[in-house]
Order: structure tokens, then sequence, then C-alpha cells
């Protein structure tokens, strides 16, 4: 799961969808697909949100149509990605994010290509000195609570991965399959980075013990679990407390009508993990000149400000402007945890298989 797929499933359940629906163009008729001259396609996962307006203005400038390949959630799009390697789906892959970075660059997935305006990007996201990859968005990963819940049962949220486990909070969390879930993976590296090698899966037994739900999806986790949910089709659930993003307080208050005078919700900003998702230049790509456009063009001012309402995800370019809704509900975590991507290609598929015996099994 994806930092965009869960705002794509909240827009539907409040019946918003229509802003949220992804922004590309079929064939034009050029016969090429992504080896006519006229088109560029993209591969994403099945959240890619653009505003049609921005597609349009990239079209007109650089004289490609845009197609866009949406093929399952992250790790999905990622896996067969690779497979088809040598023979490619398209031209640009994104969506590929710091939890699964290793899997893409390990299988040659992607080649060089330093697009126009990296200048502009942060240097804490500018990680592939290769260039194999171009940093798109940054998100992080964070426990949600219910404001009313803790109201109504004069009880503080938690605001720590230590708060989880004290009594207090028992059977009060739910949570996302580390072994399938983007934010499920994301949480569990949070408490690797806080605990270390030697202390992350005695906490996951304690949060085990103080009764944590693991479920499938963000989707199940948020919109049927979580009470503090109004994007949900189901009954609300009974956990107040659920790994989400930091910015879905805001997508609560933006997609409300009518909107709230505050959040319904909030974040537990000691339990956050920063997400970096990047968009590369597929290996064997038909198109490589209208994929290296492309990748301009994610870079450029217009298409960042464009990410925030429409994938509910931060611009990693740094003069990008921040609508006023997330800067007053949705900002990001001030000392996120992090780890290098190296660090979770040596570790990534074994911690799974250990926090899968300890906490599924």
């Amino acid at each position: 799961m994806s930092i965009t797929k869960k705002v794509t499933a909240l827009a539907v359940g409040l019946g918003m969808a229509g802003g949220l629906a992804a922004c590309g163009s079929s064939s034009d008729g050029d016969g090429g697909g992504s080896g006519g001259s006229k088109s560029v396609t993209l591969v994403s996962h099945n959240s890619w949100a653009v505003s049609k307006d921005v597609i349009a203005a990239f079209e007109k400038s650089s004289g490609y149509k845009v197609r866009v390949l949406e093929d399952g959630d992250a790790g999905q799009a990622v896996n067969k990605a690779v497979l088809t390697k040598d023979n490619p789906q398209g031209d640009v892959f994104f969506g590929v994010d710091n939890t699964l970075l290793s899997r893409a660059l390990d299988n040659g997935l992607f080649q060089p290509y330093e697009a126009k305006g990296l200048d502009r990007v942060d240097a804490a996201y500018r990680t592939d000195t290769d260039h194999r990859v171009t940093p798109v968005d940054t998100g992080d990963i964070c426990v949600n609570y219910d404001k009313a819940y803790f109201s109504e049962h004069k009880l503080t949220p938690p605001d720590s991965f230590d708060d989880l486990i004290e009594p207090e909070y028992k059977d009060l969390l739910v949570t996302e399959n580390a072994a399938g879930s983007s934010p499920g993976l994301g949480f569990l590296l949070g408490t690797a980075a806080e605990y270390g090698d030697d202390g992350w899966q005695d906490y996951w037994k304690k949060l085990k013990a103080n009764g944590v739900k693991v479920v499938d999806s963000w989707e199940q986790a948020y919109n049927e679990e979580f009470s503090g949910s109004s994007g949900g089709k189901k009954a609300k659930g009974d956990r107040p407390l659920v790994v989400s993003y930091a910015s879905s307080p805001p997508a609560e208050v933006i997609y409300a009508d009518p909107q709230p005078a505050t959040a319904p919700t909030g974040v537990a900003q000691g339990t956050c993990f920063r997400q970096v998702e990047y968009a590369g230049l597929l290996s064997n790509a038909r198109n490589p000149e209208g994929g290296k456009a492309l990748l301009d063009f994610m870079l450029s001012k217009q298409f960042q400000e464009d990410l925030p309402l429409n994938m509910f995800v931060y611009p990693v370019r740094e003069d990008a402007a921040i609508p006023e809704a997330f800067r007053k509900f949705g900002p990001p975590a001030e000392k996120p945890r992090t780890m290098d991507p190296a660090k979770i290609a040596d570790n990534r598929d074994q911690w799974v298989k250990s926090w899968t015996s300890l906490v599924v099994r």
C-alpha cells in the first residue's frame, strides 16, 4: 500500500472519488503505445492521481500524450515491473518507495537519468547518486487517533511507541500486515529504527500482549476497524488507534461536507516513519526521451504543487507551495524515524519473516 492509496480509498468512501481519479490518457491513435514517438507510458501503482489540467500542460509543452498503466498496489507493481524489465510495459515507473527501493535497484529495473530540477530537491531525498531513481514525494507513516474517543474516555492519546504498550491502551490499536502492506511495513521499520536490531522483537511481543490487531490492508484497518474514520462504507470499527499517515487528518477535513473547523483525528508524532516515493526511467524503455521529459515534469513546480491535494503527500521540491490545510492539519513529523535504504535492503525480508512468526502466527 502506497502513500497515495489510502487517500483514494478515503475519498471513495466519502463520495469524492472524482477528484482523485487516475489522470492518464489512452493512446491517441499514433499506433505506437510507448513505442510511438507521440506517447509516453507511465507505469504506477493503482493510486496515481494528478489533476487533468496538469497532465494537459505537460502534453501541450512536450508533445507527448501520457498513457497511464496502473498495476496493483506498490509491492505488486514493483514485482511485476522487475519480471517484465526486459520487455517493459512502459517508459517510466512511479511509486517505488524507500522500503522497497533496493528490490528495484538490485534487479536493474531503472537506467540512470538525472532529472532537471533535482538541484531544488532536499538533499536528504537524493540518496541515489547514480540517478537511477528520482525522488517525487514524501510522507510519514504514523499512528492516528480518534479524538472523540479519547475525549469521551478522558484518556490522553499516545504520542510514542513506548506509550502504545502501556495498559491504558490495551486492545485499542489496529495495524496492517507488514508482509503485504506498505504502512504495515513502515510501522515495523519505525520500531526497528526506534529499538534497534536487538530490541524491536521484544517490543512487538509487548505490543501483541497489549492487544494489537493485525489486518491485511490499510483500507480494512482505516475504513473498517478504526473508530475515527469517516471514509468507510461499513459501520465504524471499535479501535481508536490505527497505523495510517500524517496526511490522514487533513484528508478527513478536506473531504468532509461541511468541513469541520478542526480535524477529527490526530497523529501520534513520536510514532512516525518517513516514506519517500520515487520514479525512474525503465531499462529498455521504448521511448526514453519521452520518459526523460516526464521525469523532468514530475519535478516541476506545477506538478509538485499539485501533489498534496491529489495524492495527499508532500512535494520534495523545496520551493513548492504547501496548501493551508496541510500546514494546519497535517504537518510532517518533526523527528520522524528514518533508515538507510541499504539497511532496509539487508534486513527487510528477515525482519518481516521474524515479525510474522512473532505477531501473526
